[in-house]
């Protein structure tokens, strides 16, 4: 049978679609795509002139510069505001973190000052608010005290912190450098609520020993070894001064909180609530002299300036690479934190949060902290939360805040000697529920059961081992679902459905169409590679195996959609050919459609192409053409 001069135009049209798949240039390299991902970093527009490009990189690299052209009196009056309102809060939060740190007070506050000026200089968040957190803080003590006994050489156990600050820092800021936000990703939504959670339950049962006035404590991190220091400690004498403070006032912190979720418009009284609980206790203890009779104080802090501390970092210390590990993983940690609550708000506000940037703004943030005497910062969850409920226009406040912490520093560290550390302990208790997400925990179990696995692992890896355990457990399963993901049998067949020229899953669309003789799979993974490649070669061959016992017609055409596949290696080649020799051995002609452009160039370059005989296509339905066509002219006589 002669084809008219239309079918003849539609073959060369074909064809001629066929060679621009066939004849593509070659793809970048890795190498090309690592410095065009730099260059973009640091010149995003290679094409301005040099004036434009130095302006345009250093408004990159400092956001604030984009301030003054909307940046008004009614804005700096909101972010005052919401300062004043903040630092209520942040003061008595950072005396406490110090203290959960393994740290001086003095501590908590220096990394309210410095770090907060720094980003808002070069964050892209409005809204979040910067300083030492609860989880980042047990996370240093837990895993620096392996390396350092802090009751014995406590000033090599800050050396130890600030160095593994600097090393936080220096990786923060290489990830956003080199935009490596998807390694924040490996922590997936699971393992941050289970390893949150955990990490609060802990943290809550840490602060027993401040609660309860108790001298000697564990300084494992394990449910269980917490408690059973908890019962012996109680079997001795203990001082109920501490407790009845630290309930008293913790009962008075939960209170203003209920209220001011209660009543938006007294947020504010849940915010200061921490402050007025510190200023009471600290009267009612010097005037009542309940130290003298077994009540736990704050004693000596520091005033003054951050000191440098440029001096006191150790990179000469024979565990380096030890530090540099805790370096990794706090930068990670914090970095998580950061990122989900700045894209939380900035969601809530309407605008883009620029992740690598957040990164590398965070990381300068704290290789600067660590010169200056202080321990890894990053972005509060509840400070935030405050901070945008007191109607924040711009990362302002933060710098504002950190002036009202430096006149602390100056004028107020001499009146906080008297202040009981029970009342250290029960603000950071009262700030522990909001890391327990029981409600994202459910949903998480009825979303993705494997997500929830890790949420599990995180949660049990930091309540009963320890928290670098937890985080261990956390990123091993969140990493064996992206593996298993990648090299399960994805593949599906596909029908064309009716009246268009779309081919879908036939499960998912049971009135898709199949075409008699002619079988078409979709590889639904993204990499076919030596970890799938031979299973889903077995899997196409069971799948054309059961498509000749159950169709009239005998299949004699097998396409490939290859439109979600982004790569392929030699051993994904090889297991297409094995295919290939399969399918020549029962007579059916192999075909492949919609391949992206890494996979083409790899096929050519082994070959593969010249094997199928030029049978390459852009789309599903011009294959289904050809082969139709094919079909056709071998039945016709």
């Amino acid at each position: 049978m002669v084809p008219s001069a239309t079918e003849t135009c539609q073959i060369q049209a074909m064809n001629e679609r066929s060679q621009w798949v066939l004849n593509a240039p070659e793809p970048p390299t890795l190498w090309h795509e690592l410095v065009r991902l730099l260059r973009k970093s640091i010149l995003p527009d290679p094409t301005n002139p040099p004036s434009k490009l130095v302006l345009s990189f250093v408004k990159g690299m400092f956001p604030i510069l984009h301030w003054p052209q909307s940046y008004k009196a009614m804005k700096f009056k909101k972010d005052l505001m919401a300062d004043l309102t903040l630092a209520s809060l942040c003061i008595p939060q950072s005396i406490g973190y110090a203290t959960l740190a393994k740290l001086d007070p003095q501590y908590g506050l220096y990394t309210s000052l410095v770090p907060p000026v720094i980003y808002t200089v070069m964050g892209t968040s409005r809204e979040i608010a910067i300083g030492p957190v609860a989880v980042v803080s047990l996370l240093l003590s837990s895993m620096a005290q392996k390396l350092e006994d802090l009751a014995s050489d406590p000033i090599a156990y800050r050396k130890l912190v600030l160095t593994i600050t600097f090393f936080a820092g220096l990786f923060q800021a290489t990830f956003g450098l080199l935009r490596m936000g998807f390694l924040v990703d490996f922590l997936s939504d699971g393992a941050v609520v289970g390893f949150m959670g955990g990490a609060a339950i802990v943290i809550g049962l840490q602060q027993l020993k401040e609660l309860l006035g108790i001298t000697y404590f564990s300084n494992k991190m394990d449910v269980v070894s917490v408690m059973k220091a908890t019962c012996r400690s109680l079997q001795h004498p203990w001082n109920p001064h501490n407790f009845m403070i630290g309930c008293s006032f913790l009962s008075f912190i939960l209170i203003a909180r209920y209220l001011g979720k209660r009543n938006k418009k007294l947020f504010w009284v849940a915010a200061i609530a921490p402050l007025i609980s510190v200023i009471l206790s600290t009267l009612i203890v010097f005037l009542m002299r309940a130290d003298k009779h077994g009540a736990k104080i704050v004693k000596h802090i520091q005033g003054g300036l951050n000191p440098s501390s440029l001096h006191q970092l150790n990179f000469s210390t024979p565990y380096l690479g030890e530090v540099a590990k805790i370096g990794v993983i706090v930068a990670i940690v914090s970095l998580t934190e950061a990122i989900a609550v700045g894209r939380s708000f900035a969601n809530l506000r309407g605008y883009h949060l620029n992740g690598n940037k957040e990164m590398f703004a965070l990381g300068f943030m704290n290789i600067v902290g660590s010169f200056t005497s202080c321990y890894v910062a990053t972005g509060s969850f509840s400070r935030t939360a405050v901070n945008f409920t007191a109607g924040c226009e711009t990362a302002m406040s933060n710098i504002v805040m950190a002036m009202t912490v430096l006149l602390s520093l100056e004028l107020l560290t001499r009146l906080l000697y008297y202040t009981p550390t029970a009342i250290l302990a029960s603000i950071i208790l009262s700030a522990l529920p909001g890391l327990i997400n029981v409600n994202e925990a459910y949903k998480i179990w009825k979303a993705d059961k494997l997500d929830f696995l890790a949420c599990i692992g995180a949660f049990i890896g930091v309540m009963f081992a320890s928290v670098e355990i937890g985080l261990l457990v956390a990123v091993a399963v969140s990493f064996a679902k992206v593996l298993l993901i990648s090299i399960q049998p994805g593949i599906e067949t596909l029908g064309r459905l009716p009246g268009t020229d779309i081919f879908w899953d036939v499960n998912q669309y049971p009135m898709a169409l199949k075409t008699p003789g002619v079988l078409i799979i979709r590889l639904k993974s993204g990499l076919l590679c030596y970890a799938n490649a031979n299973f889903i070669g077995e899997r196409i061959m069971k799948l054309v195996t059961e498509g000749d016992d159950e169709d009239n017609k005998r299949t004699t055409y097998l396409v490939l959609d290859m439109s979600s596949l982004m790569n392929i290696d030699t051993s994904g080649i090889a297991s297409l050919e094995e295919l290939q020799q399969n399918l020549a051995a029962k007579g059916i002609e192999l075909a492949i459609a919609s391949p992206r452009w890494q996979v083409i160039h790899n096929l050519r370059l082994t070959n593969f192409v010249g094997q199928l005989g030029g049978k390459v296509f852009v789309s599903v339905a011009e294959a289904m053409e050809a082969c139709l066509g094919a079909q056709m002219a071998a039945t016709s006589p």
